[in-house]
C-alpha cells in the first residue's frame, strides 16, 4: 500500500520532476490549493504479461462456455442493434 502525501500546487510546480518519481515508485499525493483539496496524483495500474502456463493454471477453474448458446444470447441480447452499418 502506498503513503499519502499532501502537497500545495506551488510544491508540484516546483518539484514536479521528483514527485512524479515518486508517483512511479507507488506513492499517492493529494494536490491542494489555498488548503483545500484539488486533485489526487495516484500510480497507474500497470499490466503485465501472462505466460501460457499462467493462464491455464488460472483459468482451470473457469466455468464452460456452449459458443453456439454465447452466439444466441448476444443475438438475443442485442437484436436490430448490431446490424450493418454500411446498410443505411
Amino acid at each position: 500500500m502506498s503513503v499519502q502525501h499532501e502537497i500545495s500546487q506551488r510544491d508540484l510546480r516546483n518539484r514536479s520532476g521528483e514527485i512524479m518519481d515518486a508517483v512511479e515508485h507507488g506513492e499517492t499525493f493529494t494536490v491542494t490549493r489555498s488548503g483545500s483539496p484539488i486533485a489526487q496524483l495516484v500510480p497507474l495500474c500497470r499490466r503485465h504479461a501472462v505466460s501460457r502456463d499462467q493462464f491455464a493454471t488460472g483459468s482451470a477453474n473457469a466455468p464452460l462456455i456452449d459458443p453456439d448458446r454465447f452466439r444466441a444470447d448476444l443475438d438475443d441480447a442485442f437484436a436490430g442493434e448490431a446490424d450493418d452499418p454500411y446498410g443505411r
